[in-house]
């Protein structure tokens, strides 16, 4: 959630999903002494100093080897050593966060074979069939072949035109926040920045990446040729902006903490003008995560002081949860105003199988798609080249090198600078969508690809004649409403009357903080609707989230109504899409944006209707009220609300507003801010709320119940039955479809256990026959043997009754079976000859 503290924003990162939080050995701790006290920290208390977490922030990054590298518990011994020191003013251990590389999810563990870097050979460039549009020439052996720069015709993103102009990214700084960078790749070497790079695993200068046997450190190397591969060499390809200096910092090789991200974003910021992140939370289409504190300490710095005052670039990749549902939205890197976020189109103009539909979407590059379309050409591990490089991943870095050209051809553009230029010259080009609308200014829009794909040319030319946006402007309305109840599959909307915006005319951000319990946060939709008619879809349903957390002052972000005054009715739509009530406890708007036009002149050209044809909603531009009053919020429950008079509410002893009772008289009971005689059967109960006597929701697997608790119902939904065999009067409701998976299972391992059993019992018989027959084998033997010398015996005692001499002439054959012949006995039979 945001707070307002003057013109900044610190960021409480609302955290939900893992139930196993981990933390590492290491901590960041202020000392308001420096360096050299925070030395003596190090010392005093056994932990190895690996400098600074934030420049000029006297806020530290401490490592104790004496403590477990890993635990679910924090170390409190540790703790109270670095706390209660005399130098230290707050010290807290590092969180371990889940922060994974925006690939593809399928495949993405998976070891792919690099290409090895071809040897020069005389270039020829081949004859194609696709669109092919060469103004330079390269000789670089893979240009050819980079189809998202050289199609022309709008089918790519006009890099061309502004390197015909002499614009390659000279004098701009790009860093890559990954993995490591391969510094001697032949393609990366010769723009390679060392000030621009770092190991913040390691807390070393050296961000080569960690090499195994799979290349899972691949990312980063991909990225920055990207940004910056060297043109005109006869290897691989060509960069975006490749004559831009690029460096990488090495951070998600190891612990991703809070101390970790904020490092790495505030890396030598008055060098490097943009960082480059294609990485963030889990895309599982569940979670709900962003920056700590630290981490938005950095951005704040960044946007407020890096670039010498212009603010530092964050581009972000916009997520790759598509498969699962994922909304950007609920991605707080993504969804921060301090963040360009950068979506993926495919080849042929489709949406890719991974993106996440978002309104903090801002602009679009081309990325990877179906296994039909091709993907993206860049540098690779073990001085390669890969022609696979996917995802939003590959969408941020291209994004990064076309706002390097673009500062070239400006540098003293402010970060809000670069996003206004990106907003007005982010075209619809080849890409599908059924979502295209226009907003109240009359911009195209989508929540798959913002405003389009980035038209680098014409970003190029708008720059050279830009002049810098008013000072930005910051204004928060907040909703004085009470609980708005929205019932399993219905809607239900809540309006705000904006007549002050404080100075804001001109919108830049739109935020809606929102604050919801819900009992299956993914069943909840949320769609915000602006004065002047544009509908952003703050968050779309997500049927993997079953999180009961809700959101608490969550700030969605929508940038669709960019350009719009803010003076007017804005309406927020929540939409329950699940069995069980959704109950909206708190809701608030914040704007940025600007007292007077950025751009005045010239007005806004009309846009080319994308296909297929939008749906424009467009309403007249409201007119500042030049006596503004203060904010009045309504809420509508079945049709919109019409703001009346104060009224005293039947059976009211206190009421809030006009609408909204807290106390009934006696013998009533408050529900939903009105006086009841009797609860409701259903899913209600009779209880005492802030000493009130209240109606209150049964929990939500029960119909209908006697306390809040699981075990206190009295009745069940048709899915379920109930349970009255708890002990101490407890009673359940028991998912019907849950008991037959259960008894399903358990039939299969009765079955397994009594297969099991029967074997065990054959091979014991088997066992004890052979035992058997073994014995049965020695005593025959016996036998034979016993019989053999008595006939012996026999003929040296009687010669003449078996031979009639002394001397028989016929050989004497024992007949005991030989080991040979038992042995062919006791073999299988076999039909075939030998």
């Amino acid at each position: 959630m945001y707070h307002t503290v003057g013109h900044k924003l610190v960021l409480v990162c609302l955290i939900s999903g893992s139930l196993a939080v981990s933390f590492n050995n290491e901590w960041a701790a202020e000392c308001k002494g420096g360096i050299e006290e925070a030395s003596g920290v190090a010392k005093d208390t056994g932990c190895d100093f690996h400098g600074e977490v934030i420049p000029g922030s006297n806020i530290f990054q401490f490592k104790c080897h004496h403590v477990r590298k890993r635990s679910t518990i924090q170390d409190d011994e540790a703790h109270k050593a670095l706390e209660d020191h005399d130098s230290i003013s707050w010290a807290e251990q590092q969180q371990v966060k889940s922060r994974p590389k925006r690939s593809p999810q399928w495949g993405q563990y998976q070891a792919a074979p690099y290409e090895r870097m071809p040897q020069p050979a005389p270039y020829e460039a081949p004859q194609f069939l696709a669109p092919y549009e060469d103004s330079q020439h390269f000789n670089d052996q893979r240009w050819p072949l980079m189809w998202y720069l050289n199609r022309g015709g709008k089918l790519d993103m006009n890099v061309q035109q502004a390197w015909s102009e002499g614009i390659t990214g000279k004098g701009v700084t790009v860093t890559i926040l990954d993995d490591g960078i391969e510094r001697t790749n032949p393609d990366l070497v010769a723009n390679y920045d060392i000030e621009a790079s770092f190991d913040v695993n390691q807390n070393d200068r050296d961000p080569t990446p960690r090499y195994d046997l799979t290349n899972s450190n691949r990312h980063g190397t991909r990225c920055a040729g990207e940004v910056a591969a060297t043109a005109n060499n006869s290897v691989c390809g060509v960069g975006v902006a490749f004559g831009a200096g690029i460096g990488g910092v090495r951070m998600l090789d190891g612990d991703v903490t809070d101390a970790v991200e904020a490092r790495s974003l505030s890396l030598n910021s008055q060098h490097i003008d943009i960082y480059s992140a294609s990485w963030g939370p889990d895309d599982d289409g569940k979670t709900v995560d962003g920056p700590g504190k630290l981490a938005t300490r950095a951005f704040v710095e960044g946007i407020t002081n890096g670039r010498r005052g212009h603010g530092s670039i964050f581009v972000w990749a916009s997520g790759n949860g598509g498969r699962d549902h994922d909304n950007c939205n609920c991605d707080g890197y993504t969804n921060s105003v301090w963040t360009l976020s950068v979506s993926s189109a495919t080849e042929n103009g489709l949406i890719p199988w991974y993106s996440e539909a978002c309104s903090s979407t801002m602009a679009t590059t081309y990325s990877s798609g179906s296994s039909g379309e091709r993907k993206i050409i860049t540098t690779d591990l073990h001085q390669g080249c890969t022609s696979s490089h996917t995802g939003t991943s590959a969408s941020a870095p291209l994004a990064a090198g076309i706002i390097a050209l673009v500062l070239e051809a400006n540098p003293n553009l402010g970060w809000r600078d670069v996003q206004h230029i990106t907003v007005r010259n982010s075209h619809v080009a080849n890409l599908r969508a059924t979502d295209w609308r226009i907003n109240g200014v009359g911009r195209n829009f989508s929540h798959s690809y913002g405003y389009g794909i980035m038209d680098t040319s014409a970003m190029v030319t708008m720059a050279r004649n830009w002049t810098n946006a008013p000072e930005q402007k910051i204004s928060m309305v907040k909703a004085q409403i009470g609980p708005v109840s929205v019932p399993g599959k219905t809607k239900r909307s809540a309006k705000m009357e904006v007549k002050d915006a404080g100075d804001v005319a001109f919108l830049e951000h739109v935020q809606a903080h929102v604050t919801l319990i819900a009992s299956r946060r993914g069943d909840v939709q949320l769609n915000l609707i602006s004065p002047m008619g544009t509908r952003s879809q703050l968050l779309a349903r997500r049927p993997h989230d079953s999180s009961r957390a809700g959101f608490n002052d969550w700030p969605f972000l929508t940038v669709f109504s960019w350009g719009e005054n803010p003076i007017g009715t804005w309406e927020l739509e929540v939409q329950n899409d699940g069995r069980y009530q959704v109950d909206l406890r708190a809701w608030a708007m914040t704007f940025h944006g600007t007292t007077t036009d950025p751009e005045p002149h010239p007005p806004t050209p009309p846009p080319v209707a994308p296909s297929p044809k939008p749906t424009p909603s467009v309403k007249k531009p409201a007119v500042p009220n030049m006596n503004p009053k203060p904010a009045v919020p309504s809420i509508e429950t079945s049709k919109p609300a019409i703001l009346v008079k104060t009224t005293k509410l039947e059976n009211c002893a206190s009421q809030s507003t006009h609408e909204w009772c807290v106390a009934c008289v006696s013998g009533f009971h408050l529900m939903a801010g009105r006086c009841t005689k009797k609860c409701p059967e259903e899913a209600y109960f009779q209880g005492i709320s802030n000493h009130t006597s209240s109606c209150l929701p049964c929990y939500y697997s029960c119909k209908t119940c006697s306390g809040p608790n699981d075990y206190q119902c009295s009745g069940c939904f048709a899915d379920a039955d109930l349970d009255s065999e708890g002990q101490n009067g407890q009673i359940f409701c028991r998912n019907k479809s849950l008991v037959a998976r259960v008894l399903s299972t358990s039939r299969w391992y009765y079955i397994l256990f009594l297969a099991f059993v029967l074997n065990l019992v054959i091979i014991i018989i088997l066992v004890l026959y052979i035992s058997k027959w073994r014995k049965q084998s020695a005593g025959a033997s016996v036998m034979k043997q016993a019989f053999s010398g008595a006939a012996t015996r026999y003929r040296s005692a009687h010669p003449v009754e078996l031979g009639g001499s002394t001397k028989s002439t016929i050989p004497f054959h024992d007949y005991e079976s030989s080991d040979d012949e038992r042995n062919l006995m006791t073999k299988p039979f076999k039909d075939d000859p030998e």
